[in-house]
């Protein structure tokens, strides 16, 4: 099977992400996750970025963006958690970034049940499987992990098979983003649908890894489409 017809597969047709392990995909994260058979153990995926949306619609599948951020997916997930007083463990970022994010959270998610947060820096194996102890005796019933592509999907597929059965979401720089205050993006950059190009000019590292990978993925995403029997 193709990898496109894989991440079809999986591609959510509806809003139900119980019990599941969800991902997130863009163009960088496709060129790293068609390199295994990650995406083989994630139930859903959604897809994050304009580009990639266009990509889809291009070769006939319909689909919205929906990112792990405050301007999509991210505020749903927080009020139903905090509604229905399920447990919320966060992992991923640098120590102060994590630190500042759970604060912005408590105060803009008052009844939102944290029973647990870490960087998503490990320092040996046996720091990681300690993490993962913790969080199985923990057993919250969701996981918002960002680790960066595919060390986050392969975190919560070891949790998964070590018998945890809640819901887990990737969120890729969400955490580090959000650090920096609840609205991450301005709206206007927001209503225009030009994220990217914000997070060009707040981050870097964002617009040379886009400069280098993105024609690539374009490239290596029709590659793949017309390849696909």
């Amino acid at each position: 099977m193709s990898f496109i017809k894989k991440i079809q597969s999986k591609l959510s047709k509806n809003d139900e992400d119980e019990n599941k392990l969800i991902t997130f995909i863009n163009p960088f994260s496709y060129l790293e996750l068609r390199k295994s058979n990650v995406i083989d153990r994630i139930d859903k995926i959604y897809v994050d970025g304009i580009l990639l949306v266009i990509m889809f619609k291009i070769i006939g599948i319909n689909i919205q963006r929906k990112s792990f951020d405050m301007t999509s997916l991210a505020p749903v997930v927080f009020k139903k958690c905090g509604d229905e007083g399920k447990q919320i463990y966060f992992i991923g970022s640098k120590t102060s970034e994590i630190n500042k994010f759970i604060k912005i959270i408590k105060k803009e998610y008052q009844n939102l049940n944290i029973i647990g947060h870490r960087n998503g820096f490990f320092k040996s194996i046996d720091d990681e499987n300690e993490t993962i102890d913790e969080i199985i005796t923990l057993n919250p019933d969701i996981i918002i992990a960002g680790l960066g592509t595919p060390k986050q999907e392969i975190f919560l597929i070891k949790l998964r098979k070590l018998g945890w059965k809640g819901t887990g979401y990737t969120c890729g720089g969400f955490i580090h983003q959000t650090s920096k205050g609840i609205k991450y993006y301005p709206i206007i950059f927001d209503k225009l649908n030009l994220r990217w190009l914000y997070r060009f000019l707040d981050e870097r590292r964002v617009f040379f890894r886009t400069i280098k990978t993105y024609p690539i993925f374009m490239v290596v995403f029709f590659r793949d489409y017309f390849r696909k029997n």
